[in-house]
């Protein structure tokens, strides 16, 4: 994997990997890196989240996030809970068991992120 971040003025970069595509930062007033970070790791788990269901019938899924970070210098984040929305008919405990085994070993975002942070989730089902 390759990738490139240029500063393009004042408070602004931009992001790109090594297909050309860009992801445009303003460190201020977003997305900052950290806001694209936690961005990643639910769109990295919702996408275990979507394979997992497989030939499950829903028509919507996504993920709201809220996280903390540290006070000090680093700013590195200490929690991030996810709340995972379904819409379809689906069992809350197959989705449930999908999210805990994305974060345990197939998300590679949120398994680089600190050991000390602490990452919980909630499943939610929307009927059609």
């Amino acid at each position: 994997m390759q990738g490139r971040v240029e500063w393009t003025g004042a408070k602004n970069m931009v992001g790109i990997n090594s297909n050309g595509q860009k992801i445009e930062m303003d460190w201020d007033d977003g997305p900052s890196p950290m806001q694209i970070t936690l961005q990643m790791v639910g769109a990295c788990s919702l996408v275990d989240v979507i394979l997992g269901l497989k030939d499950r019938k829903f028509s919507d899924a996504w993920v709201e996030m809220d996280a903390t970070r540290s006070e000090d210098s680093t700013r590195h984040f200490t929690s991030m809970h996810l709340v995972y929305h379904i819409r379809g008919n689906v069992p809350l405990k197959l989705v449930q068991r999908v999210v805990e085994k994305s974060h345990e070993k197939h998300c590679g975002v949120s398994n680089s992120i600190r050991q000390d942070c602490i990452i919980t989730s909630d499943v939610v089902i929307h009927s059609e």
